[in-house]
């Protein structure tokens, strides 16, 4: 009797596939759900955050950060606001508005568009107006004192600076955003007054709630 191989190797082929659990079939995981990379930025860099904040559910960061980017965009738009000196970040529908600008109008104007869009509960205005004029000089040193400030923070363990804008204004820096203590605005403010061409810090950080 003639052996035909090519059934017995089908059969073994098959019996393989058989005994193996298709990958994707088995929907459980024990491992936690993670949120999305928020997208929301204060001073250009993105606000990444791997899981949500405490206190924050995945819903929530990703509602949060659709409600910054819609904000961000209305602000830059309007011919009042000049939307690129508004920093804005938001935490479980609060949103917080701060960076330096021209006058009170623009304060006023930005608050009526936050106030008015869809899924803002509050509106934490800490916005601050501009002194005098900068000139290119001033501009060139700012940007490089945020970036010594951002390069302490982040080297520093005890402070996330990814959930801290910064921005300054002829060496006065602003600190804006939301963190999980008070100690820990103590601590990101001890760590700026130690960076090099910082005269001085605005200190506009919340605690979380």
């Amino acid at each position: 009797m003639t052996v035909d191989w090519r059934l017995i190797v089908a059969s073994v082929v098959l019996a393989g596939a058989a005994a193996v659990p298709l990958a994707g079939c088995d929907t459980r995981s024990d491992q936690p759900v993670r949120a999305p990379a928020e997208v929301a930025s204060t001073d250009g860099v993105p606000l990444l955050r791997e899981s949500p904040a405490p206190g924050a559910t995945v819903g929530t960061v990703v509602d949060d950060s659709v409600l910054t980017a819609k904000l961000k965009s209305a602000l830059l738009v309007d011919p009042t606001v000049k939307g690129i000196d508004v920093k804005v970040e938001t935490r479980k529908g609060e949103v917080q508005l701060s960076g330096f600008v021209d006058d009170q109008s623009q304060i006023d104007r930005a608050v009526a568009i936050a106030r008015s869009m869809e899924g803002v509960r509050s509106v934490d205005n800490k916005m601050s107006l501009k002194t005098g004029t900068a000139s290119v000089g001033n501009v060139i040193d700012d940007g490089l004192v945020t970036a010594r400030v951002r390069a302490a923070l982040l080297a520093d363990p005890r402070v996330k600076s990814t959930d801290i804008g910064i921005v300054t204004r002829k060496g006065e820096v602003q600190l804006s955003g939301y963190v999980d203590t008070r100690a820990r605005i103590e601590e990101a403010i001890s760590i700026v007054r130690g960076v090099n061409g910082v005269q001085g810090i605005d200190n506009k950080l919340s605690v979380k709630k």
